[in-house]
């Protein structure tokens, strides 16, 4: 099935209605914030592949929030994953925020509050998929909507690829086509989402998996603590210290190198960051780094430039090559 949404034909009074059953039809019940709802333009076109749905929804600046009264009713939790193909997008949940420009993409959680925004026209590539569906293929996949994973390179690449493909193939297909398909474009996402560095868990159902699930979900809560270390990590998961090196020793990484690795990326994502006015310093203890001089000189060897200037060099250009 294929739908198409428009507010063109709409009278100016109605279309901010319009758009909000579009919107509640197309994913799920959302508060709508509009500049200026009169003169609101936006279009929205809806493919069905099975139980997945692909959406490219065009519109002008808004602000959609997803509130505990919207999920108390839902019968199931779904995931959205949003794909900016035009300006820059804000999304917040859980706690954690990101922007997340045209070469990345995000996941939003439909039974948690969050806020989602753009303060220009956009242009927004969207998958559904049922909680279920996902977590079949990563475990714990609520863990995810605080990163922002590439989607130029690599699995990313691939997933955002033939999310852009499927539609314009939409037609040729049968209904049978287009339910495995569906499937295998998930499969695609969760790929994605297991090739990235910052993801402990690859594969779900085991104990070993579990604990690192448990591991991860202290860590990123926990990062701003100057005094994480993996004796706290092991006492806070239940286990030895021993065992904790055991099992970053089977991913040929160490505790530390990881914990590292995460606040440092809280810290480029930080310094990116138009709004954010703190100090270098100050976003560097922010993130649990205690010593600034060991900050700047690890930060430079992982992203190739001091922080300060990492930050300068963004905002002069938007964009730093890797």
């Amino acid at each position: 099935m294929k739908t198409s949404v428009t507010t063109s034909a709409t009278r100016p009074a109605d279309r901010s209605r319009h758009w909000h059953q579009a919107i509640a039809g197309a994913y799920f019940p959302l508060d709508l914030k509009f500049r200026n709802s009169d003169h609101f333009s936006g279009d929205l076109t809806i493919w069905q592949f099975g139980d997945v749905s692909i959406s490219r929804l065009t519109s002008d600046a808004l602000q959609y929030l997803r509130l505990p009264h919207h999920f108390r009713a839902a019968r199931k939790e779904e995931f959205l994953v949003t794909v900016p193909a035009r300006s820059e997008v804000f999304f917040s949940q859980g706690g954690s925020e990101i922007s997340c420009s045209p070469g990345g993409f995000f996941l939003e959680r439909s039974h948690e509050p969050y806020e989602f925004s753009h303060a220009d026209p956009a242009d927004l590539w969207v998958l559904k998929v049922e909680s279920r569906a996902l977590a079949d293929r990563v475990h714990g996949p609520d863990r995810f909507c605080s990163l922002q994973f590439d989607a130029a390179n690599g699995a990313g690449g691939l997933f955002t690829d033939m999310l852009h493909l499927l539609p314009a193939r939409f037609d040729t297909m049968n209904a049978e086509s287009r339910i495995a398909v569906g499937r295998q474009l998930v499969d695609l996402l969760a790929l994605a989402i297991r090739a990235d560095d910052r993801i402990l868990v690859s594969k779900s159902s085991t104990v070993r998996n579990a604990h690192l699930a448990r591991i991860e979900a202290f860590i990123r809560a926990n990062l701003r603590n100057p005094a994480l270390d993996p004796d706290l990590i092991a006492r806070a998961c239940g286990l030895s210290t021993r065992y904790l090196h055991g099992l970053f020793g089977d991913m040929d990484r160490t505790v530390a190198s990881w914990v590292r690795e995460l606040r440092l990326a809280a810290c480029k994502a930080a310094l990116e960051d138009p709004a954010n006015n703190q100090t270098v310093m100050e976003i560097a203890y922010r993130w649990g780094f205690s010593d600034q001089t060991q900050f700047s000189r690890t930060f430079k060897a992982r992203y190739g430039m001091p922080p300060g200037e990492y930050r300068d060099a963004f905002r002069q250009t938007g964009n730093i090559a890797m």
